[in-house]
């Protein structure tokens, strides 16, 4: 799966630029190799527990190979991670800094860095299988948190929660009959975090909450 996923190029738009940036690079990253591919999923495959963002940072996940890896987005979820109990440790700097989850598994809607960070509805529909394949080698997830309303919308679509669906929000849950119960979270981006739109005491009760729901 994760060499189905690393090798895929079915999006021009999103191959040409995820290239792009791995050769001009960001100043500060200047000496690093960037990963430029594709993303697969990283986590315990015994999971009970399902984090859905929307797609690597082009000088994140798509420098260091693993998602949420190398960027500010992802030093939030990390770091909530470790104070629930989910990770070993609060960092997530590169693919080989030793970090571990338990319990838990990560993933994108799609894999590739975007253009300003804005995939479209076809590449978005290109990606979904092997956001599918991960769920099924998943069995026992009892709880996606979504991050972010396109995350949302994706998870939604995926398992047929019915309509009329909850409306995105932080914190809404949405159950889904005979699966796994989806937490909606706001998206830890700098957007977010930096004018307090999401902040750490909110962020914290979204995994206390999954803790609760995967009991």
């Amino acid at each position: 799966m994760t060499a189905e996923i690393v090798g895929c190029r079915a999006c021009p738009r999103l191959v040409a630029w995820r290239e792009l940036v791995g050769r001009e690079k960001r100043a500060s990253f200047a000496d690093e190799s960037y990963w430029a591919r594709p993303v697969p999923g990283f986590g315990d495959p015994d999971a009970r527990l399902l984090i859905v963002g929307l797609a690597p940072a082009a000088h994140g996940g798509n420098r260091t190979g693993r998602v949420f890896t190398g960027d500010r987005s992802g030093d939030w979820l990390f770091a909530a991670l470790h104070r629930a109990g989910y990770a070993n440790q609060p960092t997530s700097v590169r693919a080989d800094d030793g970090l571990e989850l338990h319990d838990a598994y990560v993933a994108a809607a799609v894999r590739c860095a975007p253009p300003q960070n804005k995939p479209t509805i076809t590449e978005r529909d290109r990606c979904l299988p092997f956001l599918v394949h991960e769920m099924s080698l998943l069995p026992r997830v009892q709880v996606i948190v979504v991050l972010g309303k396109f995350a949302y919308d994706v998870v939604a679509g995926l398992l047929s929660l019915p309509r009329p669906r909850p409306k995105f929000g932080h914190g809404v849950e949405a159950p889904v009959p005979n699966g796994p119960a989806v937490l909606c979270s706001f998206h830890p981006s700098q957007q977010n975090t930096f004018t307090g739109k999401l902040t750490v005491s909110m962020f914290d009760a979204i995994f206390t909450r999954a803790h609760e729901l995967s009991r």
